[in-house]
């Protein structure tokens, strides 16, 4: 993003904010609808179903039907072993092109989907009990023992394994998830200046919609009681997501294993990190 477009943006999010700041006071519902539509609408991650990514290109697509949404999922088949990849945010299944071609080496059947509103998936919303639904859609199908998910892909699959406590999977795998959801709301009243008001009526809003409070909505409370093999990497140098958010993950996950990983930032692509995934998932 160049000098001026960071202007603009800066400019468009605090006017955002200003304007929401100003109708808590007058129109305190529609201040709160409109403070969740910009928190959760993705503005990237779309695909083009004529232009797709050439590594979704050599996998068989199916569309699944979800309530009143569809599900774009990409299969690579392989053995009886099942591997699901949940992206994350402003994303797409594109993202893990440089993994699968390490995971295929076991033989194993890959799976990934397109989130909520994000590549070929329907929806406007992205949020991770909706995320969820659609990853439980996809274990229904696929039978999967494994899964892995990034950034909030991965905070996808501990709130995925809190709220259903599927007994088929074996082990996971979380890079560079953020733990508490508290933080990110608080980074987004930061980020458009809300005042405590509007920000009070969106915590609100979020509670009455998934009936659950933003401050129990947490990665590290929901890994605390799992029983299945956990692998969390996080990067010293993430400047996305901090640090310490996956490491509490890792301390609360009693069966987990804690990778340290410096200079890979928030992606998490590397071949020397694909190494230890490979081995803590095959070959231990």
């Amino acid at each position: 993003m160049n000098y001026i477009s960071k202007v603009s943006y800066f400019v468009l999010t605090k006017s955002i904010g200003l304007y929401i700041n100003a109708l808590s006071y007058v129109f305190p519902e529609k201040s709160s609808k409109l403070a969740y539509k910009y928190f959760t609408e993705p503005r990237e991650g779309r695909l083009n179903r004529n232009t797709i990514p050439n590594i979704l290109k050599e996998a068989e697509h199916e569309v699944l039907q979800h309530e009143n949404e569809t599900i774009q999922t990409y299969l690579w088949k392989g053995n009886d072993n099942k591997i699901l990849l949940v992206h994350g945010w402003e994303s797409n299944a594109s993202r893990w092109e440089l993994m699968i071609p390490q995971l295929r080496k076991s033989g194993s059947t890959v799976i990934a989907l397109d989130g909520p509103a994000q590549g070929l998936s329907s929806g406007t919303e992205f949020n991770i009990p909706q995320y969820a639904k659609f990853v439980d859609a996809l274990i229904q199908k696929f039978q999967p023992q494994y899964m892995i998910g990034h950034s909030m892909g991965g905070a996808t699959c501990l709130y995925y394994q809190f709220k259903y406590n599927n007994p088929l999977l074996q082990k996971m795998v979380i890079l560079g998830a953020p733990s508490e959801f508290e933080i990110l709301l608080r980074n987004y009243k930061k980020t458009i200046s809300l005042n405590n008001r509007a920000f009070q009526l969106l915590k609100k809003r979020f509670t009455e919609r998934f009936q659950i409070s933003p401050s129990d909505f947490s990665g590290k409370r929901f890994a605390s009681n799992f029983n299945l093999k956990g692998l969390i990497a996080h990067d010293v140098d993430d400047d996305v997501v901090a640090f310490n958010e996956g490491r509490q993950i890792a301390e609360a996950w009693k069966t987990a294993q804690f990778v340290e990983t410096r200079g890979l930032g928030h992606s998490m692509h590397d071949e020397h990190l694909y190494q230890k995934i490979y081995a803590f998932l095959f070959e231990e």
